[in-house]
Parts: C-alpha cells; structure tokens; sequence
C-alpha cells in the first residue's frame, strides 16, 4: 500500500502538486491520468524519491519514504523514456544494473521470455529502436520480482504485441498481489484492466476511486467519457 498525505510540489511560484491526498491499493491495478503538465510525472517522481515534496508525506507499507531509502529496492519502474549509456551493449546494462541491485535479481525472471532480447544483447544500446529500448526498460524493472510497480507511460513505443504482452505481464502481477501504479494517455488501452484511478488536473486531484464508481458517477460507460464529463 502506498499513501499521499497532502502532498504539495512547487517550483517557485510555480505549483504542480496542490494538496494531493490518495493511495495505491495492493492487489489492484491503479492507473494515473491526467492532461499533459498536469503532475502526473512528478507524482510518480515523487514516489520514487527523484523529486523532494514541497511538503507533505509518502508512505509505502506504512513508513514514510523521507526516512527510510530502502523501500526503493522493492520497486520496479519502467519509464517513459528509458536513458541508458549509448556505448554499452544490451547485456552490459542488465549487468551493470545487476551490480547496482547486489545482484539480486536475474535476466532470466520477469518478462524478458516474451520480450526476448537474446538477439539484441550484443548490441550498442546507440543502435536500438524506441520500442526495443522500451522493453529493455521493462525487463531491467521486472527482472527483480519487486512488490511494487511504477510504471509511466509504458507502452509508448510499443507495437501491438508487445503492448498486449505488456498488459498481459501486469494482469498476472494483479493476481500476484503486486502494488500496480500506470501513468496513461491511451484511456481506452488501460480500461479492462484498472481497478482504480486517480485523475490529476492542473494539481489537484480529480478522482480517486474505483473505475466503477467514476463511471456511475459520471453516468458515462466507458473510462474515456467519464473523465471527459469531469473536465467539463
């Protein structure tokens, strides 16, 4: 379980977070959205510990992440872009992360098999396509079997299978009784497997719920109109 307590983010006079109070239910599949530069990606980073909270506290399994880094080493995350050293070849990045992570994980685990990257892993990371880097990305965070998932954006790239592969892998974390967090534009890509949804505009927080409860709110039937009817 990760909990937000009035949480606040400013950049000078600039507020991106406003008083955000929610939580990330265990065993469900939560999905965070919200119009671009609305603070979805700074919550997240928030989370993660890669942005310090103007104030306010994150909790995850009940202890506050100001006070203790070590919850990071439960966390798997999957960015929207991944960033890796150009010159390294595939297989020196999942070692150089193995070493960073005290080896406790392996390339074997997690989704590597359906996003098999055997091919690529003497290449030049210079020389992969955005949806390969992508599901580098994904395996570097699931390789670990973390409790938590964070992941933003993350089929941006992708093609069809790859993307279904995707959503295949994080229903099966669901059953596991991961902690799922999803940042997404592609309302209707995330729609069968939510269980919960935060909307963020502007700051503040919109939503946070139940999918069923924010479409009989809103009397809409699909995830897309309901969240068009609450920017009306």
């Amino acid at each position: 379980m990760i909990t937000i307590d009035k949480l606040q983010k400013s950049y000078g006079k600039l507020q991106v977070l406003d008083n955000v109070n929610t939580s990330i239910r265990t065993g469900k599949v939560t999905v965070l959205i919200g119009p671009n530069g609305s603070g979805k990606s700074t919550l997240i980073k928030c989370i993660l510990g890669l942005v310090k909270p103007s104030s306010g506290d994150i909790k995850v399994n009940d202890v506050s992440v100001s006070s203790n880094y070590n919850y990071r080493k439960d966390i798997g995350y999957v960015p929207q872009y991944g960033h890796f050293p150009e010159n390294l070849l595939v297989k020196d990045v999942f070692n150089l992360v193995l070493n960073l992570r005290n080896g406790t994980g392996h390339p074997s685990y997690g989704i590597d098999k359906p996003f098999d990257l055997t091919t690529e892993l003497k290449k030049k990371i210079y020389s992969l396509s955005g949806g390969t880097r992508q599901k580098l990305s994904a395996n570097l965070a699931f390789m670990f079997n973390p409790q938590i998932y964070i992941c933003d954006e993350p089929t941006a790239g992708l093609d069809p299978i790859a993307a279904r592969t995707f959503k295949q892998y994080i229903q099966q974390m669901r059953e596991e009784d991961k902690t799922i967090l999803l940042s997404s534009h592609v309302l209707s890509e995330v729609e069968h497997f939510a269980d919960d949804i935060i909307f963020i505009c502007e700051g503040r927080l919109k939503y946070n719920g139940p999918l069923t409860e924010l479409k009989i709110q809103t009397n809409e039937s699909t995830l897309e109109d309901s969240i068009a009817k609450l920017m009306e």
